[in-house]
């Protein structure tokens, strides 16, 4: 099959109808509460809009984003956009960066450079990396599948034709959120073209464990201290992602995310807010955030900016992808933190922000061929767009015995 070059080129209209439509939103009342328990507070919304509307400049992210080589290819009757970064290394090895929700092909932007070119970023001629950054089905610039099946193991298929495509017969993986389970699904289904997996999402949970805590029972027993920890994680976990049940039971009710940039940029924060960075009212209002580069809590050492959050949610506004990005959780069928028989080399990073740590012992149970282990003193969810350097460094340090 034919692939495509491609150019991100939104239209000036479309910036100007998006600012008119910000301008115009009718907000609601304010929550009855001081905090964030009944969703993204009006305070913060109110901000983000007068910043979207006055101060951010998305062609920043359109320039960087054609500052790579673009491409679409059809795939099983899809259009798929996908980054196709190759270093100029000689012994450079072909990587597929696979993104989640709602993150897009965004979130990996910062690594690229590094992966691509180690030697101006700290690293050596050896780390090198072709990146390949491939758009989800019904996510940004790829296209928007018109019938059922596009689940996680079926997008796997998918980025295994893509990379067969692109001429990689042996290649690494990376992946976050549902990219994490769809790279477990292709090493799984094609373990013969990996050479190793990096994860910081696992998918190590055992059964007995996974139903416990979906079902809010006791924690079981014989469980270490670290165990046990992930173990309440999980059900705090299962008790909070209240939009995830939401979207895998009724998708196509989310139509209003299509016509209104505030409502669409609420559905979005509020899961990024409540789960991993709360709460938002610290970027967006607090005086200290006011300078262009601020960023989301100093705790977290590179951090999110207002920029990083708008750029995500511009992109899902401008691709029209709120519902049909949303479609895959209707589509799962696959539990989110059980193992997937991976049985390649597999290397894994636990950031403390996560949904859960997976422990050890878990990952060397799910991945019989570890071959890298990490805790990381900071971080959540998303650490290739808010914590970078620890992702280049994973990849470098979890992957240099495999090259």
């Amino acid at each position: 099959m034919d692939i495509r070059p491609f150019k991100v080129t939104i239209p000036q209209s479309e910036l100007d109808e998006l600012k008119r439509r910000i301008l115009a939103t009718r907000f609601p009342e304010r929550e009855t509460v001081n905090d964030i328990s009944q969703g993204i507070q009006l305070s913060t919304i109110e901000e983000l809009a007068k910043f979207w509307a006055n101060e951010y400049d998305w062609r920043k992210v359109e320039t960087k984003l054609n500052s790579y080589p673009n491409f679409l290819t059809e795939i099983n009757g899809v259009d798929i956009h996908f980054i196709h970064a190759r270093s100029n290394h000689e012994n450079a090895r072909p990587i597929l960066l696979a993104h989640g929700w709602p993150g897009t092909i965004i979130e990996h932007l910062k690594i690229i450079d590094p992966l691509i070119n180690p030697t101006a970023y700290g690293g050596n001629e050896s780390d090198a990396f072709h990146v390949v950054l491939p758009s989800f089905p019904g996510y940004g610039f790829s296209g928007k599948p018109t019938t059922t099946g596009w689940d996680p193991g079926q997008i796997a298929v998918a980025w295994a034709t893509l990379m067969n495509r692109l001429g990689y017969d042996r290649y690494f993986l990376h992946g976050t959120d549902w990219g994490a389970i769809t790279v477990d699904l292709l090493a799984a289904q094609f373990p013969e073209n990996i050479i190793g997996l990096h994860s910081n999402m696992p998918g190590v949970v055992p059964d007995n464990i996974h139903q416990a805590s979906a079902t809010g029972a006791p924690v079981p027993a014989g469980l270490t201290q670290e165990e046990q920890r992930a173990y309440e994680q999980l059900s705090k976990a299962y008790k909070n992602v209240h939009y995830a049940y939401y979207l895998a039971s009724r998708p196509q009710a989310l139509a209003g995310l299509i016509d209104s940039p505030i409502g669409l940029a609420a559905f979005l924060l509020d899961p990024i807010t409540a789960l991993f960075y709360p709460p938002a009212t610290e970027l967006f209002q607090n005086a200290d955030n006011e300078k262009p580069d601020a960023r989301l809590f100093s705790v977290y050492d590179e951090g999110l900016s207002r920029n990083d959050l708008l750029d995500i949610i511009t992109l899902f506004w401008f691709t029209k992808s709120g519902v049909s990005a949303s479609r895959i959780y209707w589509e799962n069928k696959f539990p989110f933190f059980t193992p997937k028989g991976v049985k390649v080399p597999t290397a894994v990073s636990v950031f403390p922000g996560e949904l859960y740590q997976a422990p050890k012992s878990w990952s060397e149970q799910a991945y019989p061929n570890l071959v890298y282990y990490r805790q990381e003193e900071k971080g959540a969810h998303f650490p290739s767009w808010e914590r970078p350097q620890r992702i280049i460094d994973a990849l470098r340090t979890g992957f240099r015995t495999l090259r």
